[in-house]
């Protein structure tokens, strides 16, 4: 389970938005297991994830179909999230013209079967689709997303 506070959310959709006609993407940090308690677990028993900070990055692709992160830009984002004391809990992305699921080129691309792979469908843009999946080794679970 994912928990996403509602001005993130709003972030993560608007920078989708901004991003049309490619895809837009970013990196969100938080902590596991940080809801009201640490043993708060998902259904499949995994630790539930907080947002806490949402890093929009830059597509390197410009594509309306995939996306790509600028590497050196990740890698400083990643030495401010471990500076912070926080961990890399999920990636998003936006589809702008299908729906809210992994594409082969997402699970392709999923490297980290411990985070969520988060992924805002702006197909409709006045009405956008968030859903949440993990993704190893191929295979796709979705999980729930809770917004507060």
């Amino acid at each position: 389970m994912i928990y996403i506070a509602r001005n993130l959310l709003k972030q993560m959709i608007e920078h989708s938005q901004r991003g049309f006609p490619n895809e837009a993407c970013g990196i969100l940090a938080g902590k596991v297991g940080n809801v009201d308690t640490s043993t708060s677990l998902s259904v499949n028993g995994e630790r539930s994830r907080t947002v806490e900070k949402v890093y929009e990055m830059i597509n390197t692709e410009k594509s309306p179909s995939t996306f790509f992160m600028e590497p050196k830009e990740q890698l400083k984002v990643m030495k401010e999230i471990r500076s912070l004391g926080l961990e890399m809990i999920g990636i998003y992305h936006s589809h702008v013209a299908s729906l809210a699921y992994p594409s082969a080129h997402d699970i392709e691309m999923a490297f980290y079967p411990e985070v969520s792979y988060v992924i805002i469908s702006i197909k409709d843009q006045d009405h956008p689709i968030i859903r949440s999946f993990r993704i190893e080794e191929g295979k796709i679970t979705e999980e729930e997303v809770r917004i507060e």
